[in-house]
């Protein structure tokens, strides 16, 4: 990678769609309005987006139209981390902006949301008709005395309803926060009741899997343990009668009423976001309406290239920061698409189906959804009609390098793939997705703009071709205004501020490579680092579940009192496979080969499962917690994980070797 000679890309765009992508026409307008540098490409204008960030940020909201109802008096009046403040004297509403393509006569009857569910017949709802609901449900909202400030929540799937229910809760300046109705009532409890909703949206269950899930009893449980509830709105998804004190849907979005729109400052509160919560209650993070409108439009408009003509499609649920990210392309005129249902079913080839039906122009994934596709034998051009799609995207954990050999042979030889990686804790990206960039095998093509990425060494210096802490050395308006109960903001500084001052640690391995492309190791907190030699887990992970007998892996590094280090390796075996001698060598055979011979794993253990976060990580810390002999309550924040009974392993594990 540090090699003065580029590799050869995996794809790279031609000349037409470089001319054609929306951030080559910002970056020749803001060098003829702002002074960026008209020729060297995405390099130039990232490096001028970082030094000259107040300009940068003024150019995206002009480039954009941003409509503040009150002007700002400075982009950037103060630049330290955590603290910074952003377009201080400015008004403005998110919401206003998310349904600006309705106000064009012309695209009032085209979609603004498809909605798909399990017999994948997409549904759309037009922008004329989502502005009406989200006028109907605002009033309704306001006369139910919401209030700027006053927190609205959804215990809701990846249906119209929730964005309708979010947009109207943005447009009184109201906070809106939301779960996934896969959460149990403990899961929820604990984010919800940290914010103290003072209305619910709730479904009477949901469809995964072709089942009908009763989710009545859990919301009859959330009902009853957050007082602060004013109003409980009900939405039949099953098709159940609207419960004693409970409000219907139907009656607070079908009246015809002209959405109003509260303009709030700048960085008044838009939602609250919860991080995996793996030890203790999950942070409760709060994004700013301004810097989450002026962050997502960089993003979706210019990183992603999406406009009035694009159909995005990204599969998550309402539990993940992906899902308010599909939202915001609302921001940029795009159809979002809303799928709401298991991610294979019927079968493995679901999402790509999906694809097809809805004319998705970009489509994102997890990558361990790729890399199911690719094990199970998936053959999406061959089976599927994807010609409209011109991106595919992951993110949620590294796309191993056979996941992007897969996408180019298996999907379109001409197809842009964008790893993105970012964190629900600035709901954007730091790193990933530049349309007039080529593509490398296993890296990320850039650095987003605006955003001084680097990879820095324990001594805090900048690193390039070598791992290091993902930094990010400016501010960013999407990080978190605060955490909510975090009077003295002292979680929020150790959560990001404590190793480096002044710059915010993410918490991951990345090395920048020389010729500017990022790579992702995996969480920096778990990182496997055996004779000084670090690596990431991804990198196992990538090498271990390529064989067929694995269907998922678990590694840990522990150090002992001793000075010892044991290096575990838990495996999750496919249907039918034998954790025997041969698997094994084969397992340390190819660790050795690919990777290192330092990271060879002690002992092969087979485990009935791994445990997951409820937004689909696996548990690494809490794990290393329990082998080092910590008890389960203190290790690991039991309503953030998808199956408790899974940990119990380890924790006899500990016991027994002990």
């Amino acid at each position: 990678m540090t090699s003065a000679t580029q590799p050869e890309p995996l794809w790279a765009p031609g000349p037409d769609r470089i001319a054609a992508a929306r951030i080559t026409a910002f970056q020749a307008w803001a060098a003829e309005r702002f002074g960026a540098p008209a020729d060297g490409g995405y390099p130039a204008l990232h490096s001028w987006s970082v030094d000259e960030l107040d300009t940068f940020w003024q150019a995206v909201a002009e480039w954009f139209e941003v409509r503040f109802s009150t002007p700002y008096t400075s982009v950037l009046a103060d630049r330290s981390m955590p603290g910074a403040s952003w377009f201080t004297g400015a008004t403005l509403n998110y919401a206003e902006h998310a349904l600006r393509a309705a106000e064009d006569p012309a695209r009032a009857d085209d979609p603004a949301l498809l909605y798909v569910d399990e017999t994948h017949e997409p549904t759309p709802v037009t922008w004329a008709g989502l502005r009406r609901q989200v006028g109907s449900l605002a009033a309704e909202l306001r006369a139910l005395g919401v209030r700027p400030g006053d927190r609205v929540s959804g215990y809701l799937p990846n249906i119209p309803e929730a964005v309708v229910a979010l947009l109207a809760t943005a447009a009184v300046g109201g906070v809106w926060t939301s779960c996934a109705p896969d959460f149990g009532a403990r899961s929820v409890l604990d984010r919800f009741q940290q914010v103290e909703p003072v209305v619910l949206f709730t479904v009477d269950g949901y469809r995964y899997g072709g089942k009908e899930h009763d989710r009545r009893d859990t919301v009859a449980e959330l009902r009853a343990e957050l007082p602060s509830l004013r109003a409980v709105v009900h939405i039949p998804l099953l098709g159940t009668p609207t419960p004693e004190g409970a409000l219907a849907w139907s009656d607070l979005t079908s009246a015809d009423t002209e959405p109003v729109f509260e303009a709030v400052p700048f960085d008044h509160p838009l939602w609250v976001l919860y991080s995996s919560g793996t030890t203790g209650l999950p942070k409760a993070i709060v994004q700013s309406q301004g810097g989450i409108l002026l962050e997502h439009l960089k993003q979706l408009g210019l990183h992603c290239d999406l406009g009035p003509e694009d159909r995005f499609f990204w599969y998550t649920s309402t539990g993940w920061m992906m899902w308010n990210f599909l939202v915001s392309g609302l921001l940029t005129g795009t159809t979002v698409v809303l799928y709401d249902g298991s991610p294979g079913y019927p079968d493995t080839g679901a999402q790509w189906r999906i694809a097809e039906r809805t004319g998705a122009t970009l489509y994102g994934t997890s990558a361990a959804y790729v890399m199911a596709c690719r094990k199970a034998e998936v053959h999406p051009s061959r089976d599927f009609d994807l010609s409209t799609v011109k991106c595919v995207a992951t993110t949620g954990s590294p796309l191993p390098p056979d996941g992007f050999r897969w996408l180019h042979d298996e999907v379109a030889e001409d197809l842009w793939i964008a790893s993105v990686s970012g964190g629900t804790d600035v709901c954007s990206c730091f790193a990933g997705a530049v349309p007039t960039l080529p593509v490398h095998i296993g890296e990320l093509q850039a650095a987003c703009l605006g955003t001084d990425l680097q990879a820095w060494d324990p001594s805090g210096k900048a690193v390039v071709g070598e791992v290091g802490e993902l930094v990010v050395t400016n501010p960013m308006p999407s990080m978190p205004v605060r955490f909510w109960n975090d009077p003295d903001g002292s979680r929020y500084r150790e959560s990001y501020f404590e190793m480096f001052p002044g710059a915010w640690r993410h918490g991951d391995w990345i090395t920048i490579t020389g010729h500017g492309s990022v790579v992702i190791h995996g969480r920096s907190d778990s990182t496997l680092n055996r004779q000084g030699v670090r690596m990431g887990s991804a990198d196992i992970y990538e090498a271990v579940e390529r064989l067929p007998e694995i269907k998922e892996s678990l590694v840990i590094g522990l150090e002992e009192p001793n000075g010892g280090y044991w290096m575990p390796l838990f495996v999750h075996l496919a249907p039918g496979a034998t954790l025997d001698e041969d698997l094994r060598a084969r397992i340390k055979a190819t660790i050795r080969e690919e990777l290192s011979p330092r990271h060879v794993p002690d002992e092969i253990i087979e485990v009935p499962g791994i445990p997951h976060t409820l937004t689909g990580k696996r548990i690494e810390v809490p794990v290393k917690r329990l082998l080092q002999g910590a008890p389960l309550a203190k290790a690991v924040n039991p309503g953030s994980v998808d199956n408790l009974d899974l940990l119990h392993f380890y924790e006899e594990l500990a016991r027994t070797r002990g």
